[in-house]
């Protein structure tokens, strides 16, 4: 697999304003102190000092600013990253403001501002030159003729880091320069800034460049100019921002100068999210210039590029990485970490469901909700959402069934799904399917007793004995059967083809395991009732299983982690699968730095198991009952996964081979 993290720097230097001398010192420490990172972004006009005002249009200003970019991006000789520095430059009859691209020891592009604003406290008018139209132009710096222009992005072949380049004010437009390099491949954004300090102003920009990351799909690093620039007038910040996809990674403002905000951005994630995204199109992509840079990957010296040129690694080198820089992963991608957030996403969840559902009983007329309960995780969940939809439409009847066989079915699980039922249920029902399992297998010629390990007629029977009983139900009670299994079964395939597989509507089919249990929880603690409290948290402490082997001396004996691995690492697995795209390798390569504890080749069995359950089930998933998507992880046949019964999964367990 290849090696698609990359470090990124906000950096704001210590300035002094119209110092030329100064201020290349000062960048050129950082860029030396921050050499291990493969993108370093300055404020605008880091070089003079952005409010150098009437100093601008003094030549011996501008001459020191272009003799100075010479010795700036010398450097970065050897070092394999990329820097981008703020500086007015002078071109024909014009002063433009500019970003410069440096890597390599090289002056790369002079990129200039497209938008001048020339409103309020602005005045930028009066010394620069908007740069919007200058395309295909090269311009001579030392001996070197290097492309100016907005044509231009800088690009690093082996990592597939492409960077476009936009100037504070190019941010805050409609039409934004980012947004045309986006769509012409541009994967990182560096904004140079110059951004005063305002009341409400911080938010606003932050929301900016979320936003902006975001419909970009992209990274973006945003640094503007710090509290050494002139206070004349106006009062200057430092923030920086640096985002990606939406969300910010890192952020600081007024800082103690010089300032570094580091971050490692993804191109593997951002790259499979516009892939994904369809109607992220390529646009104008021959009217851009392409640059050569070095952006070195995450951990990589500048001999990254190895031996055969490329820029693959192992599991073991890359977890190693991403142990050495602390990159966070959670260990239950589908859970928030912070406590108030999962409270609120738990609640929006479980509202999304009980709006599904009643939307179904609003279409269908059917206001009997007919239900299985088990006294399980899931099953409690999807009365839960019954029990919500019923606020929503009060004329619904919750029908609950409880169907145990006795023998498998533990006093725990029954005592918990009565008190449910007794608790949410509008009618309760006991129907045992011990006799009707008993004499279906009879008739197959299969012993009525359980055979043992592999014994899946057994097994199956009582759940297909179960939906046979609640569709049957439903019919007598003009009711709608639903269902109970969740995301993490569809995956593996742990479900009874036409048994619990099936329903009329199925609430949960797109809430993973691990998140199940605290929707749960969350109901538990803010229902306001004890009693219910008491039962939901009782369900959430029972060992997961579908009790369809015989227990032991009344307690659980068929434990589903047992069988199928831990629901945590095969949650963790499907997150990355289909949310990122991630190859096998780099799958367990982040779950080594999330499970310290688990052995290497433990988490590539748990892996390999994984990839041959999610294969080989495919075709229980090609026909789903309806149901409500609630993520960005779904396997609905009709909506975000698609994919044939017959694949082969040889390539995905021949990644794993390599560790």
């Amino acid at each position: 697999m290849e090696n698609k993290l990359i470090q990124v720097v906000a950096a704001t230097p210590r300035l002094k304003i119209g110092d030329v001398s100064f201020n290349k010192k000062e960048i050129i420490e950082l860029i030396n102190k921050e050499s291990d990172c493969g993108l370093i972004v300055f404020p605008e006009l880091s070089v003079t000092g952005y409010t150098s005002a009437d100093l601008f249009q003094n030549d011996l200003l501008l001459k020191e600013s272009e003799k100075a970019l010479v010795e700036i991006a010398g450097s970065t000789k050897d070092k394999g990253l990329c820097v981008v520095v703020g500086t007015p430059f002078r071109y024909e009859n014009c002063i433009y403001n500019c970003a410069v691209i440096l890597s390599d020891g090289k002056i790369k592009a002079l990129i200039p501002k497209s938008y001048i604003p020339n409103y309020s406290e602005f005045y930028e008018a009066r010394w620069f030159a908007s740069g919007k139209n200058i395309k295909n132009e090269t311009v001579k710096i030392g001996v070197e003729d290097v492309p100016f222009g907005v044509d231009i992005l800088a690009e690093d072949a082996l990592t597939g880091a492409v960077l476009g380049v936009e100037i504070c004010e190019d941010l805050w437009v409609p039409d934004k320069p980012s947004t045309h390099a986006a769509l012409a491949g541009a994967n990182i954004i560096a904004n140079l800034s110059a951004s005063d300090e305002l009341i409400g102003k911080q938010d606003y920009r932050r929301e900016l460049v979320k936003q902006q990351s975001g419909s970009c799909y992209s990274a973006y690093v945003y640094v503007s100019s710090g509290t050494d620039e002139s206070s004349t007038d106006l009062v200057f910040s430092g923030h920086s921002i640096i985002a990606q996809n939406g969300s910010v990674l890192k952020e600081s403002i007024f800082p103690e100068c010089p300032n570094i905000e580091r971050a490692i951005i993804d191109l593997q994630s951002i790259m499979h999210d516009r892939r994904r995204q369809n109607t992220f199109e390529n646009v104008n992509v021959s009217g851009y210039r392409r640059v050569e840079v070095d952006m070195k990957s995450l951990g990589f010296d500048v001999v990254g590029k190895n031996s055969s040129g490329c820029n693959d690694i192992s599991i073991l080198d890359l977890s190693e990485i991403l142990k050495r820089y602390d990159y966070p992963i959670a260990r239950n991608p589908f859970v928030p970490q912070d406590d108030e957030l999962r409270k609120t996403r738990c609640e929006k969840i479980l509202r999304i469901q009980a709006n599904g559902l009643a939307t179904r009983v609003r279409s269908t007329g059917i206001k009997n909700l007919v239900i299985g309960i088990s006294g399980g995780l899931d099953s409690t969940l999807a009365l839960l959402v019954c029990h919500e939809a019923k606020k929503l439409v009060n004329d619904i009847r919750i029908i609950a069934y409880t169907m145990p066989n006795r023998g498998n079915t533990t006093r725990t699980t029954f005592d918990n799904a009565n008190r449910l039922m007794e608790l949410l249920a509008d009618e309760s029902h006991e129907i045992s399917v011990e006799d009707g399992v008993k004499l279906h297998l009879s008739q197959l010629g299969h012993e009525e007793s359980y055979q043992g390990e592999g014994d899946v007629t057994y097994e199956n029977a009582q759940a297909r004995m179960r939906t046979y009983i609640l569709m049957d139900a439903a019919n007598m009670k003009n009711g709608l059967v639903v269902g109970t299994g969740d995301l993490s079964e569809l995956a593996l395939g742990w479900c009874t083809y036409n048994g619990d597989h099936m329903s009329m509507y199925a609430v949960n089919a797109s809430i993973p395991k691990t998140l199940v249990q605290y929707i749960c929880r969350t109901y538990a603690y803010t229902c306001g009732n004890e009693g219910l409290k008491d039962v939901i948290l009782s369900v959430c402490d029972t060992p997961i299983t579908p009790e369809l082997t015989p227990n032991k001396e009344g307690e659980i004996a068929q434990k589903t982690e047992e069988k199928i691995g831990k629901y945590d690492l095969n949650d963790f697995f499907l997150f990355y699968t289909l949310r990122y795209g991630f190859e096998p390798a780099r799958s367990v390569a982040y779950a080594v730095k999330a499970y310290p504890e688990v052995e290497v080749n433990e988490l590539v069995n748990a892996a390999k198991n994984f990839f041959k359950r999610f294969f080989t089930q495919q075709f229980k998933r090609s026909c789903l009952p309806d149901g409500p998507k609630v993520g960005s992880v779904t396997l609905s046949p009709r909506g975000d996964w698609r994919m044939p019964s017959d694949a082969s999964v040889a390539l995905w367990l021949e990644d794993l081979e390599n560790i």
